[in-house]
């Protein structure tokens, strides 16, 4: 790269930082097409709707109106469904890059380039790779300071239940060395009752899925009274049987006897592939190896949250590199299409190994499954349905795991049937 080529790299990069500093929500779109015109470029954000079937387009001034992008069908779509870019076939001057934050996937932005421009010299992808990660960056940091992003995701109203849930949620996708987790929560727009968590603390994954009784307000609020008595115990620095404990009692002083929860909390030694995990009346987690789901996990039962401590050992679980557990609450394996017919655990089983088959991420997995749900009941859910996949040692990261920690070598752990790791 020459000094001038880094320069006008350096001078699109501090004018979308300069633009955006001031900027409202609303304005980010025009701080991203302000810093790509430095460039001779035009660039138009897509912003995904909250059910994920869409890419909306966010309007931004001096550029005209463009239309949504099924992402089951456009090139678009393709864009964001494997967060790579992507050129248009229907002209070499159009370019799709995938928008996100950290991992969890935002949208797309679509860039126009001048006819003749070379679309495989590494100077145009790493600029546009700085131009679609920062403006990622920037809708993610920007968006709770106002409303004018989150309007265009919406394809309809929110109930309150729903809103309350949602703000207190944390993003449906993160990565780190060793891990990446996903969550997907439907319906999108009236969701009540179910929820879930991560955190990742030094060496430790800490994973949480929870649904409470009820699909209305107090259902909600007695999730999210949950997820604060989980974090809360978490951020204090108590393990498993302390932080289910905590969510135990305040349960069954806010629902007077009368409203429980089942749930799964687990630990993951991100060093190790060590899982240890509790269980109150939810359905077992799948563990899904090599692309096969080669078990339920069913130990660590306890009775249900609100009904008192019920003492239980926690149950443990030696994953390999690439393993997937899968959590879900039962909104999943109960719907009912239009004959009565349940989605049933053999339907999950087959998505996760059909999407292990394709070779897709854990996002895009969530999304089919979630779809194929909402559509086998004709759009509308009888009961919240949601998902978590936590990835440990994806390919990627397997070198680093082995790398830093010499005494301990993840890819030779096999489990034996009492969940002791063989060397």
């Amino acid at each position: 790269m020459t000094a001038d080529e880094s320069e006008r790299t350096l001078v699109m990069v501090r004018t979308l930082m300069d633009r955006a500093h001031l900027a409202t929500t609303g304005q980010l779109p025009d701080a991203v097409l302000a810093a790509a015109r430095t460039l001779g470029w035009t660039a138009v954000v897509y912003l995904v709707d909250h059910e994920q079937r869409l890419l909306l387009p966010a309007p931004a001034e001096g550029v005209p109106e463009r239309r949504p992008q099924a992402i089951a069908t456009t090139v678009a779509g393709r864009c964001f469904r494997s967060m790579r870019s992507v050129v248009s076939p229907t002209g070499a001057s159009r370019v799709w890059l995938p928008m996100f934050d950290g991992a969890d996937r935002l949208g797309v932005l679509e860039v126009l380039v001048p006819e003749g421009a070379d679309l495989d010299d590494p100077l145009f992808e790493e600029r546009g790779r700085l131009l679609s990660h920062l403006t990622g960056h920037l809708i993610a940091a920007k968006s709770p300071y106002g409303d004018a992003l989150d309007g265009i995701r919406r394809q309809r109203p929110r109930t309150v239940a729903s809103e309350l849930l949602h703000e207190i949620l944390p993003p449906l996708s993160f990565a780190c060395e060793g891990l990446v987790v996903s969550c997907l929560l439907q319906p999108a727009y009236d969701v009540a009752a179910d929820a879930f968590d991560y955190s990742v603390v030094d060496d430790t994954a800490h994973l949480a899925i929870l649904d409470a009784t009820g699909h209305d307000l107090d259902g909600t609020i007695l999730a999210a009274l949950a997820i604060a008595a989980y974090r809360n115990s978490r951020r204090n620095g108590h393990g498993l049987h302390d932080c289910i404990r905590a969510v135990d009692e305040l349960i069954a002083d806010h629902g007077g006897g009368e409203r429980f929860a089942t749930g799964v909390l687990a630990e993951l030694e991100l060093s190790t592939g060590r899982l240890r995990y509790l269980n109150a009346g939810h359905p077992a987690p799948l563990l899904v190896r090599d692309g096969k789901v080669v078990k339920e996990l069913e130990g660590g039962h306890r009775i249900l949250l609100g009904l008192g401590d019920g003492q239980v050992a926690q149950a443990e679980e030696w994953l390999q590199p690439g393993d997937w557990i899968v959590l879900y609450t039962d909104g999943i394996t109960e719907a009912r299409d239009g004959d009565g017919e349940f989605f049933g655990v053999e339907r999950l089983v087959e998505h996760l190994e059909k999407a292990a088959a394709a070779g897709l991420n854990a996002p895009e997995t969530l999304r089919r499954i979630s779809h194929d749900v909402l559509d086998s009941q004709g759009g509308v859910l009888q009961d919240d349905a949601t998902l978590l996949i936590a990835e440990w040692a994806s390919t990627e990261e397997r070198a680093f795991i082995t790398s830093t920690r010499n005494d301990v070598a993840p890819q030779d752990f096999s489990p034996t049937p009492h969940g002791v790791p063989r060397r």
